[in-house]
């Protein structure tokens, strides 16, 4: 539980971070926000947990320009092919699971020049 409230935290300082003007998103910050995603993600846990979804929220609203979406985009896609245990089904059904309309693929092969 105390983990759980850390991770919240981290992941609402790092949203902060992100709506501020002119900040352009790092990779550092899109993977504190999806840490909390990896036990679904490898299947250990059966639905994302709501520090998970929280940061997948905090994503998409890193997400707010082209630039930005192409940058959390190339993130994304780094951190799925870290995990080869990834799979690729439960990245995909994440942002609808976390009910989040997110413009960013969650795949090992998207193709991120083609975001818009």
């Amino acid at each position: 539980m105390k983990g759980g409230v850390i991770a919240v935290i981290a992941i609402l300082a790092v949203f902060q971070l992100a709506i501020q003007h002119g900040h352009a998103v790092t990779c550092g910050e899109v993977d504190v926000s999806l840490m909390p995603c990896i036990n679904y993600l490898i299947g250990h846990d059966s639905s994302p947990s709501p520090a998970c979804c929280a940061g997948v929220k905090a994503v998409k609203g890193m997400a707010s320009t082209t630039a930005d979406k192409k940058t959390c985009c190339g993130c994304v896609k780094a951190a799925a092919n870290r995990y080869t245990d990834l799979k690729d089904e439960a990245a995909q059904s994440l942002p609808t699971k976390c009910a989040v309309q997110l413009d960013i693929p969650i795949s090992r092969t998207v193709d991120c020049t083609k975001i818009n």
